[in-house]
């Protein structure tokens, strides 16, 4: 939503300003240089870039309108769900979740939390972790490490779409540079015609220099920056999920390993610790006042 308000900002500002200057519209539109810019910039991206960062680079451009995946309720209902996880082993033992790491679109605690599901990266990460600290023998030291090295390998690959775009992003004031060099080279073909044809084509050419600005720093640019808070959110997010795993397998109680996840979790979506509290005990009891209310 922001994303939207703020590209019509820009343009919108842009434009406002144009025609407050009394600056006449037609003269903005010019698809021959915007053909030249965007066609060349994703003539670009194509030739640098392999299928699967071409991928990413489109879902990550469609995810700048949509919301955050990881807001403090995300970390609120996780952390939760990781409550119920780590009871269950308290209770049963390690085993005893063998059948939820293993199939967790089946598991009776992962299916009360279908985001959590529906999240491929952070749902392999806990059950892959997971099913090494269940056959035993791994040591928390170890086992920390080998988050760690996936938490680098990923961050890593999720910076490649970032980084591509970003080069193309940089690239745009120069070829909008080209656009404008060749207007000027049909301006100068139409020398000795009319003075109004020659402005229009000097304009037309002027305007190459200004949509390659104006797309580099108001658009494209600004879409790489949040693709790159993006990452870093979601860094954050696993980052929270590894302090709590290998807290509980360290040998600490269900809670303590909530709280030191809790206070892994950045400032301004970290919850307090009565609202966790809450969450862990709060759902149990509703389910008899929902039958209640039917009956």
């Amino acid at each position: 939503m922001f994303a939207i308000i703020g590209i019509l900002l820009v343009f919108g500002a842009v434009i406002g300003g144009f025609l407050m200057e009394k600056g006449h519209l037609a003269v903005l539109l010019q698809p021959a240089e915007f053909l030249i810019i965007a066609g060349a910039a994703l003539g670009t991206l194509l030739i640098a870039n392999p299928l699967h960062i071409l991928k990413s680079i489109f879902g990550g451009v469609l995810g700048v309108f949509g919301k955050s995946h990881y807001s403090k309720q995300r970390y609120i209902s996780t952390l939760k769900m990781m409550f119920e996880l780590l009871n269950k082993i308290r209770r049963a033992g390690m085993l005893s979740i063998e059948i939820d790491i293993e199939k967790p679109e089946e598991s009776e605690i992962f299916k009360q939390y279908p985001e959590f599901i529906r999240d491929h990266h952070a749902r392999d990460f806990l059950c892959d972790t997971m099913r090494m600290a269940v056959t035993g023998g791994v040591d928390p030291f170890d086992l920390d490490q080998m988050m760690d090295l996936d938490m680098e390998v990923r961050h890593r690959c999720a910076h490649q779409p970032i980084s591509a775009l970003t080069t193309v992003a940089d690239s745009l004031p120069g070829l909008g540079i080209v656009a404008a060099v060749l207007g000027v080279v049909i301006t100068m073909g139409a020398l000795g015609g009319p003075p109004e044809a020659i402005g229009h084509k000097v304009a037309a050419a002027l305007v190459g220099t200004f949509l390659g600005i104006l797309l580099c720093y108001g658009l494209v640019g600004p879409i790489g920056s949040f693709m790159n808070k993006e990452t870093e959110e979601e860094h954050a997010f696993l980052y929270v999920l590894r302090v709590l795993m290998v807290s509980f397998i360290k040998g600490n109680a269900p809670v303590q390993a909530l709280e030191m996840a809790r206070r892994a979790i950045p400032f301004h979506l970290r919850p307090t610790f009565e609202e966790i509290e809450a969450a862990c005990r709060g759902d149990q009891p509703q389910e008899p006042a929902a039958e209640a209310q039917v009956a």
